[in-house]
């Protein structure tokens, strides 16, 4: 009896040092405190909700959706539980789900303004889900968004005198009309009317050819059907002052990327010569004034300074769409000097709770949201750096004995699955013990040592590096040396205060040297700004 009171008392110490943790925003060590306080006293329901709130800051949805279970097992009628699991739902994109925990919430608090509130936003996206699915054409019969664009055609200014077509067929019909009044001979006339048919052929090639925006902008422009230097490094300056780039020469930015990312294969060979170097970035998500910096300590792309961006370009940070741009248009201007892989908030599911598609709509428009959502699902899976460096934004498989072969295999035209290969890509992570477990996050799987030192034997590869996971030094070396997470991100969100991290490798040896850097001043637009509107309740 006295053994149980001392663990009791224990425990509630742990969750005080646990609380201190989480309010100085160190969640890990939160979840280690509280993990040591369940440990003592697991029947205490607080333990377990509040050990789901440290899992959902971190993201890792499928571990809060765990504790908060466990919370709601250990006491039903402990309205935490259910918000917890609700919010991790939510999380994860299952808007049904959360709708029933929040439900709950408001049966067992019915005067809670705030229950109420975030019941009614959870209605509201159950219901707009549910018009989406109502009025989605099937599969076989959607059309591309990018083939029914002509960038070309975009963005010219309102001119209202004759179009020069209208007015060559007129000539040419008053000149018809005098050669038949003067009896002109036939032989004339006939090359009269060829003359005005080349002549207005022309002019509608012309029309179709003109690259002119409306006169008052004075952002970037392309000059032509070419990407250079000059007009990234206009472009990145107008972003930083906050300008918009014409819709023209996004469209042109967006649909010439579509066309070289189409023509790679889901997984990526990349070759750096020896006495070179190359550069691997992790997450990014919409932190442009980072992504500057990060050219500023490392040199802007080119071929003699090539880097490879491994997904999560967008979402959560709210100049995603001048990230996304910026990297577009260093691919089109050299594709060899960047290359891109896909993350999984490259999906619509991801873009539409965590800011893309919202931030998309309000800079351009709603014929942008699709075309992004078709070009992301052109981006490699993969990359191999000479033959030595597996480089993907997730990690490893619920089986041994995949191939690379069996990565460039995979069609990865499409939304990402829930299962399989392309999924565990997008989303696993490593665990320090050996084997395979459950994802912290809801969706993939947690792999260990023997799992990555497996998989680079088989495919006589030396190194895995990934992304997806924020780290305190912006990096982190598991698996034996085996296996490096790079995250470029810093103070994610503007609240984790992490650094954030890039690789340079040196050919022939590849020999990873990590450079770490801390968040620079953006201007006051907060994280998640063009969110969800129930997801901000809880950010």
């Amino acid at each position: 009896m006295e053994t149980e009171k001392t663990d009791i008392s224990k425990a509630e110490e742990f969750k005080q040092l646990a609380n201190e943790a989480f309010n100085a925003r160190k969640y890990a060590q939160a979840i280690d405190l509280y993990t040591q306080a369940i440990e003592l006293n697991s029947r205490n329901a607080v333990y377990w909700a509040n050990r789901a709130f440290a899992h959902l800051r971190l993201e890792e949805y499928g571990s809060a959706i765990q504790d908060a279970t466990m919370a709601i097992e250990v006491d039903p009628k402990y309205s935490k539980g259910y918000y917890r699991r609700g919010a991790a739902h939510l999380g994860l994109g299952k808007f049904k789900d959360a709708l029933k925990d929040f439900q709950q919430v408001k049966k067992m608090c019915p005067n809670d303004p705030d229950a109420t509130k975030k019941l009614k936003e959870c209605e509201k996206a159950v219901m707009k889900l549910k018009f989406e699915e109502a009025i989605a054409a099937p599969e076989s019969q959607r059309r591309s968004v990018a083939e029914s664009i002509d960038y070309h055609s975009i963005g010219k200014g309102h001119n209202y005198s004759v179009p020069t077509e209208v007015a060559i067929a007129a000539v040419t019909v008053a000149v018809m009309a005098a050669l038949v009044m003067f009896k002109t001979s036939k032989a004339t006339i006939i090359s009269a009317i060829v003359i005005g048919l080349l002549l207005l052929l022309g002019a509608y090639w012309w029309s179709g050819r003109n690259t002119d925006v409306e006169a008052q902008y004075s952002g970037a422009r392309i000059e032509g059907d070419v990407v250079t230097l000059d007009f990234v490094k206009k472009m990145m300056d107008d972003f930083k002052n906050q300008k918009c780039l014409h819709k023209r020469y996004a469209y042109q930015i967006v649909l010439q990327t579509r066309e070289l990312l189409q023509a790679l294969p889901s997984l990526v060979d990349i070759t750096v010569p020896d006495g070179k170097h190359f550069t691997v970035c992790g997450d990014v998500h919409g932190q442009f004034y980072d992504l500057l910096n990060i050219f500023e300590l490392n040199g802007l792309p080119s071929d003699d300074n090539p880097y490879l961006f491994n997904g999560d370009f967008v979402d959560r940070g709210s100049f995603s769409l001048e990230v996304i741009l910026t990297l577009f248009a260093f691919k089109c201007m050299a594709p060899s000097a960047i290359y891109l892989a896909r993350g999984n908030h490259e999906s619509k599911s991801m873009n539409k709770i965590y800011g893309f598609e919202g931030e998309v709509r309000s800079k351009l428009s709603d014929t942008f949201v699709e075309l992004f959502a078709e070009v992301f699902c052109c981006l490699p899976l993969a990359h191999v750096i000479n033959s030595k460096v597996f480089v993907v934004h997730g990690g490893l498989f619920s089986v041994d004995g995949v191939k690379l072969s069996d990565i460039r295999a995979i069609n990865r035209f499409c939304e990402p699955p829930e299962e399989g290969l392309m999924c565990e890509l997008l989303w696993s992570d490593p665990q320090p013990l050996p084997g395979r477990g459950p994802s912290k996050r809801g969706v993939g799987l947690s792999f260990g040592a023997d799992v990555t030192k497996r998989f680079l034997q088989e495919n006589h590869l030396d190194l895995v590096v990934r992304s997806h996971e924020v780290k305190d030094e912006g990096y982190e070396i598991e698996h034996d040396g085996k296996l490096i997470t790079v995250f470029s991100a810093p103070n994610y969100c503007d609240q984790m205060g992490n650094k954030g991290a890039f690789i340079r490798f040196e050919a022939p040896d590849l020999k990873p040297n990590i450079v770490t850097f801390t968040a620079v001043p953006h201007p006051d637009v907060k994280p998640m700004a063009y969110a969800n509107n129930f997801l901000r309740m809880f950010s």
